[in-house]
C-alpha cells in the first residue's frame, strides 16, 4: 500500500462511525479507531485485553450490556467461543441505547479484526413493523383458535363486497358458506381437543385456495364464509369442488390415521340490488340443500341469468 493510500485509509478510519478494532494473538487491543474507543470507553494510549475491557465496562455500566451476576464465568465462556471460530457475527446492545452488528475475522496467527456497524435505526424500523403487524392483527379481529378472521370482521368484508358491487356495475362475485359435516358427532367422539384439531386442519386446507382478493373467515362454530370477488359462479363452484376433494383426503388426527371428515358448501352469486342479508340467506339456503342431499357437496342457489348448465342444482 502506498503512502497516499495509507494516509487516506487512516484519515477515513478516524472519521467513520463504524467501530474498528484489532486484537493480537493474546487478545490484547493493538489498534482501535475513535468510534470503538468512544463506545467501549478505552483511552487513546490504552491497550487492554478484550477481557479487561469487558470486565471494566460491566463494572461501570458502560459499553456492551451483559446481564449476568457472574462476569468472570461469562468472560470464560465467551473466550472459549471466541477461540472456536475463524469468523463470527453477533448483535451487541450498548448501554447508550445503540445496537451494533459485529463481524470478527481471525487469521492463522490468531490476530482478530473486529468491525461493528450501528444498526439501531434498522432495528427500530423492524420493531415498528412488528408493532404495525400486531395492531393490524388486532384490528383484523382474528379468531384466536384457528387464526382466521372472526364473524364480525368477515361480515364487515361481506358488507364491503356488496357495497362495491352496488357502486360499480362492472363488479361481480360470489359468496359461499361452508360447514364441516357431522361436527357435533366429531366433538362427541373425539372430545373438544379432537374437534379443535379438525377446525385447525380445515383452516389450513382453506389457505391453499384463498386468493389475495378473497376473504375467508369463521362465522360461527363449524361454519365458515368465503367471499370471492370478480369470480363467476362456475369458477367459484370449481374452486369449492377442489377444496372439498382436498378436505376429503386430509387426516387431521395423527393418532387416528383412519379418521377423515368432509364439508358441505352453499354458493350464491351477487345479484343487482342485493343487500347483505339477501346474498347471505341465499348461500345459507344452498348450504341447507347440500346437507339435505347427503352432505360432502357444493350446491348453488341460482336465479334467472345464472349459469344454466348448473341450474338443476336448485331443484329438490
Amino acid at each position: 500500500m502506498t503512502g497516499e493510500y495509507a494516509k487516506a485509509l487512516m484519515g477515513l478510519q478516524a472519521r467513520t462511525p463504524v467501530l474498528i478494532a484489532l486484537y493480537d494473538q493474546h487478545d490484547r487491543l493493538r489498534f482501535a479507531n475513535a468510534a470503538f474507543r468512544s463506545a467501549y470507553h478505552v483511552g487513546v494510549e490504552e491497550a487492554p485485553t478484550w477481557a479487561e475491557i469487558t470486565r471494566r465496562n460491566h463494572a461501570t455500566g458502560s459499553g456492551a450490556m451483559i446481564e449476568t451476576s457472574d462476569i468472570e464465568g461469562w468472560i470464560d465462556a465467551a473466550l472459549e467461543r471466541r477461540g472456536s471460530a475463524h469468523t463470527r457475527t453477533a448483535e451487541v446492545e450498548l448501554h447508550d441505547g445503540r445496537t451494533l452488528f459485529v463481524t470478527e475475522t481471525v487469521d492463522e496467527k490468531g490476530w482478530r479484526l473486529s468491525i461493528a456497524a450501528d444498526v439501531t435505526a434498522m432495528r427500530e424500523e423492524e420493531r415498528k413493523h412488528r408493532r404495525d403487524r400486531d395492531f393490524a392483527l388486532r384490528d383484523a379481529q382474528v379468531d384466536e383458535l384457528i387464526s382466521v378472521p372472526d364473524r364480525r370482521h368477515t361480515l364487515g368484508k361481506l358488507a364491503d363486497f356488496v357495497q362495491n358491487c352496488a357502486d360499480n356495475p362492472q363488479m361481480w362475485g360470489c359468496v359461499a358458506i361452508l360447514d364441516i359435516d357431522y361436527f357435533k358427532a366429531i366433538n362427541d367422539r373425539f372430545g373438544p381437543h379432537g374437534a379443535d384439531e379438525v377446525l385447525l386442519d380445515f383452516a389450513r386446507q382453506m389457505q391453499g385456495f384463498v386468493r389475495r382478493t378473497d376473504c375467508f373467515g369463521r362465522i360461527g362454530g363449524e361454519e365458515f364464509m368465503l367471499i370471492l370477488p370478480d369470480t363467476t359462479v362456475s369458477e367459484a363452484n370449481l374452486i369449492l369442488d377442489r377444496l372439498l376433494e382436498k378436505v376429503r383426503s386430509a387426516r387431521p388426527l395423527a393418532n387416528i390415521p383412519e379418521f377423515y371428515y368432509t364439508c358441505s358448501a352453499g354458493l350464491a352469486e351477487y345479484r343487482e340490488g342485493d343487500k347483505v342479508n339477501d346474498i347471505y340467506v341465499r348461500a345459507g339456503q344452498a348450504l341447507h340443500l347440500a346437507k339435505r342431499e347427503g352432505r360432502d357437496r357444493v350446491k348453488r342457489y341460482t336465479l334467472p341469468g345464472s349459469d344454466h348448465e348448473f341450474r338443476p342444482d336448485q331443484t329438490s
